[in-house]
C-alpha cells in the first residue's frame, strides 16, 4: 500500500472513471434497494435472519479459502470497484442529494487502491528456553456492520475487503437513506465472487434496514463482532449490545494556522479539505483557528480558492436555515441538530436557499464568527467554515480542543513551528493529526498509508483495517521446536 498520490494524478484519477456517467444517467435507469437498470442485487434479504444466515454460509466459504485464493477475490473486488467507481458515485448523489459525482468518484478508487488486505495479517513467533508460540489472527466469524448514508458504498466495499481479508462473513445493515447504494456494493462483492468461483452469497444485506433489523443483527447468536460507522446514536447502540464492538464515531475537526505557515498554501489546502465531497467526511475541516496577524492574508487566500465570506448577520440568518433548534417542554433551546436537507450540499444551493446568487465557481461558504458561534460548535457536514481570530498558539490549541469537543477523531495544523505542532498534536489526542496538508491526506489520499471510512476512535482501533477484524490465538509448543 505505498501508493502516494499527486493532486495532478488525482485529477487524472477522477477525469479516466467518469466518462459518461452522471447523476442524471442514473437516475434515467430504475433502480432500488433490490435491483439496478433491470439487473436483481444479489445477497439481499427481506428478512435480516435470512440474510445473516446467507452470511454464514458466506463466512464457512471464506474459511475453506487458501489466503491466496482470499487475496485473489479481493483482486476483483477491487477491480470491479474502480471499473463501476462513476455508477455508485453518482447512484449516491442520485439517492442521498448529497456530495460530488467527481469526488465520490475518487473515494471509490481510493478504496479499490489503498484498502489493505490479506498482507494486512500477520502472524508472529516467539521462541526461548520453553520452546515456540506461536500468535496468529483469527477470524470472529460472522461480523455485523452498520453502515452510513455519508460514504454508503465505500464504506462497504472498504470494510467487506478488510473483513474477509481477515477470514469473516459479513452482513449490512445500511442507513435507510442509502439503501440502494449501499445494496449494490454488496452485489458487487457477490458478482466479484462468483467471477472466481467462490460462493453465490459471500456477503448480505436487507431490503429494507430498521432499527428492528439492527437490533436482530445485535442479537443473533451467529454474530460475533459489530461493526457501526456512524452517528453518536447508533455508535452508543452497538457499544451498549454486549458483544464486541467496533465503533466509529463523530468528530468536529479544527484546523489551526499559526505564523510561520505557508499562508497561500493553507488556504488552498483548507478549502480542498473542507469542500471535499461537500464536506461529508468525518475527517474534513469544520472550523478554524488562526494568528490574528496572518487573519486577512489566509482569508484572501480562501477567498481565491472559490470563497465566498459573509458577514456575521448573514453568518447566523445560514446558521438558521442549516440547524433546527431542539426545544424542551418549557420552549427553551436545548441542542441545535443539522438540516438534512442541508448536509453535503453545494455551496451555490446553501447560499441560494438566502437569496444569494453566485457562479459554480464558488465552493465554500466562510465568515469571521466568535468563537460560541454554531459554525465553531457544531459538525455541520457541508461546505461552511467558521474562521476565528486567536492573539498566539495558547489560545488557538485552547479553543481548538475546546470545539473539537474531546471526540478525540481529526485535527489539522498549518505550521512550520515544530513546537506548535507538537503542543497541538499532545493537546488534542486525536486518532488523526494532519499537518501542512489537506484532511484526506490523513486517509491516504494525497498522503502516505492505508485508507479507511471506519475511523474507530471511541473503541481505539484507529483506521481500520483488516488486523481490526480479527481475534488473536496463541498456539504453544513446551520444549520444543527452538532450533538454536
Amino acid at each position: 500500500m505505498a501508493i502516494n498520490w499527486t493532486e495532478a494524478q488525482i485529477g487524472e484519477i477522477v477525469a479516466a472513471v467518469l466518462k459518461e456517467v452522471s447523476t442524471e444517467s442514473v437516475a434515467s435507469c430504475k433502480w432500488d434497494s433490490t435491483s439496478y437498470c433491470g439487473r436483481k442485487l444479489i445477497g439481499i434479504y427481506a428478512d435480516m435472519n435470512d440474510a445473516i444466515a446467507a452470511a454464514n454460509e458466506g463466512y464457512k466459504a471464506v474459511r475453506a479459502m487458501s489466503v491466496a485464493e482470499r487475496e485473489k477475490l479481493i483482486t476483483v473486488i477491487r477491480e470491479m470497484t474502480r471499473e463501476e467507481a462513476s455508477i455508485m458515485a453518482a447512484l449516491g448523489v442520485a439517492e442521498t442529494k448529497m456530495g460530488r459525482v467527481d469526488h465520490k468518484t475518487a473515494k471509490h478508487i481510493l478504496v479499490a487502491d489503498k484498502t489493505p488486505g490479506t498482507e494486512d495479517i500477520r502472524a508472529e513467533a516467539m521462541t526461548g528456553d520453553d520452546g515456540l508460540t506461536l500468535t496468529e489472527m483469527a477470524p470472529f466469524g460472522v461480523v455485523g456492520s452498520i453502515t452510513p448514508s455519508t460514504n454508503p458504498s465505500e464504506t462497504v466495499l472498504c470494510n467487506s475487503i478488510g473483513m474477509i481479508a481477515a477470514g469473516n462473513g459479513v452482513v449490512f445493515n445500511p442507513h435507510p437513506n442509502a439503501i440502494a447504494t449501499s445494496n449494490y456494493a454488496v452485489d458487487l462483492i457477490n458478482r466479484a465472487s462468483a467471477k472466481v468461483g467462490g460462493p453465490a452469497v459471500l456477503v448480505a444485506s436487507v431490503v429494507k434496514p430498521t432499527m428492528d433489523t439492527a437490533q436482530t443483527m445485535y442479537k443473533s447468536p451467529l454474530i460475533r463482532l459489530l461493526v457501526c460507522t456512524g452517528g453518536p446514536g447508533v455508535v452508543r447502540a452497538v457499544l451498549s449490545s454486549g458483544k464486541k464492538a467496533i465503533g466509529a464515531g463523530a468528530g468536529n475537526p479544527p484546523v489551526i494556522v499559526d505564523d510561520t505557515a505557508d499562508i497561500a498554501k493553507a488556504a488552498k489546502d483548507i478549502i480542498d479539505g473542507c469542500t471535499f465531497d461537500n464536506n461529508l467526511p468525518c475527517i474534513a475541516e469544520k472550523e478554524v483557528f488562526v494568528f490574528e496577524n496572518v487573519a486577512d492574508e489566509l482569508i484572501s487566500g480562501m477567498m481565491r480558492n472559490g470563497c465566498y465570506k459573509l458577514t456575521l448577520d448573514q453568518a447566523n440568518a445560514l446558521a438558521s436555515i442549516v440547524l433546527d433548534e431542539v426545544k424542551d417542554e418549557s420552549g427553551r433551546v436545548v441542542k441545535h441538530v443539522v438540516n438534512r436537507n442541508c448536509v453535503g450540499r453545494d455551496a451555490k444551493v446553501l447560499l441560494a436557499k438566502m437569496g444569494i446568487q453566485v457562479s459554480d465557481d464558488i465552493r465554500c461558504i466562510i465568515a469571521e464568527v466568535p468563537f460560541e458561534h454554531l459554525f465553531v460548535q457544531e459538525e455541520l457536514m457541508m461546505p461552511i467554515l467558521g474562521i476565528v481570530r486567536v492573539k498566539n498558539i495558547d489560545e488557538a490549541i485552547d479553543l481548538a480542543c475546546k470545539a473539537e469537543h474531546g471526540n478525540r477523531h481529526t485535527a489539522h495544523m498549518h505550521s512550520k513551528n515544530i513546537d506548535n505542532l507538537s503542543r497541538f498534536a499532545k493537546a488534542v489526542e486525536t486518532t488523526i493529526f494532519v499537518k501542512n496538508a489537506p484532511s484526506y491526506a490523513g486517509i491516504g489520499f494525497g498522503g502516505e498509508g492505508h485508507t479507511t471510512f471506519t475511523i474507530a476512535g471511541p473503541t481505539g482501533e484507529g483506521l481500520t483495517s483488516a488486523r481490526s477484524f480479527t481475534r488473536r490465538r496463541r498456539c504453544v509448543m513446551a520444549d520444543s521446536f527452538r532450533i538454536i
